[in-house]
């Protein structure tokens, strides 16, 4: 039981997780794996085993195999995904989609603030997925079982813009290839405290759960703890207190851009789980204050937009490319400051 406990959590450093183990018979002759997975497995067809196969999500002894290949007596096979297995039934609710762009394989939806992608930490219904199950409640990849149903990526409940979803197994099976790989292009545009002072420049700093609060991230010397992440920035304008900065992303952590620009000291725009929701930079006069303040009630969330977002079509190989206009809330703050520093200036 050791050695099972520690397999698992070797698998959920590095994102995955355990959904299905079988031990293949000391008497088994040789025979293709998906063919043997198709007749264990319940509600499992040979194409979607081959998918699975393909992106790796089949290990044998540890190791990934691809759909051909020949199990021997007594390997370990193990199905694993990038989320946990769990009981949970998706209820397509008609939820309003901001739709980008839709074909046989794929949609990209402009997500608005405040909408939670998929169920889970007491969001069960409402979610991004919700939506997508009623949208798409003929297509069989958004079935009832599935807790991500087409999802490559995410972006956090508070943070809007850009994300594409899959419609089809091998468009999922394609795109997350892509997102591992890191082939995609993703820029945000963030409003940060302080005025950055380099033009340019990398953050690069492994990122993982603190150690003091489980429910944000920190950056961790290399050796010590955390996940490898790097995001490129670049200054957009310099408004007085606060920053406009697009970054692009070349890895795709959890509260990666939050985590790293408070890193350098410039933390997001009231973003209250990295104490962005103080004034950490401008004067003392209760002018001022009540200015912030009023800012924060226009932008009740930290200022952050997934403006763009590229990726290579899984089907015709064409390259995408998606952008997306900064949301009323965050555009009316950016011109609230703009005003002020423009004001104080005269």
């Amino acid at each position: 039981m050791e050695d099972y406990n520690q397999e698992n959590e070797e698998l959920e450093e590095n994102g995955l997780y355990e959904h299905y183990r079988l031990s293949v018979d000391p008497g088994q002759s040789p025979l293709r794996i998906d063919k043997f997975l198709s007749n264990r497995l319940d509600n499992a067809s040979r194409s979607r085993i081959q998918a699975a196969a393909d992106a790796g999500n089949i290990l044998v002894d540890g190791k990934p195999v691809k759909p051909n290949y020949k199990i021997k007596p007594n390997e370990e096979i193990l199905i694993v995904m990038d989320f946990p297995r769990r009981e949970l039934k998706i209820i397509p609710e008609d939820i309003p989609l901001d739709i980008v762009y839709e074909d046989d394989q794929l949609i990209v939806i402009n997500k608005p603030p405040g909408l939670v992608v998929h169920p889970g930490h007491g969001n069960y219904t409402g979610t991004l997925v919700n939506a997508l199950a009623w949208y798409f409640r003929d297509l069989p990849l958004f079935n009832s079982e599935d807790p991500r149903p087409g999802l490559v990526h995410r972006i956090d409940k508070d943070t809007s813009g850009l994300l594409v979803v899959a419609k089809t197994e091998l468009a999922k099976n394609k795109l997350a290839l892509q997102f591992f790989e890191k082939t995609t292009e993703r820029r945000y545009h963030a409003l940060v405290w302080g005025s950055v002072k380099e033009d340019e420049g990398t953050i690069t700093g492994h990122i993982g759960r603190s150690l003091k609060n489980r429910q944000v991230f920190t950056v961790f010397p290399e050796e010590d703890h955390g996940k490898h992440a790097v995001t490129h920035y670049k200054v957009l304008r310099r408004i007085g207190y606060v920053t406009l900065v697009e970054c692009r992303l070349e890895t795709g952590r959890t509260h990666q851009i939050r985590v790293h620009m408070k890193h350098i000291n410039h933390t997001l725009f009231n973003d209250s789980n990295y104490g962005g929701d103080q004034i950490l930079r401008g004067t003392t006069f209760s002018k001022y204050r009540q200015f912030v303040q009023n800012c924060f009630k226009v932008l009740p969330r930290q200022a952050l937009h997934a403006k763009t977002l590229g990726f290579i079509h899984p089907t015709t190989g064409e390259k995408m490319l998606f952008n997306s206009e900064l949301p009323e809330d965050m555009a009316t703050a950016i011109d609230k400051w703009e005003n002020y520093i423009a004001n104080r200036n005269e």
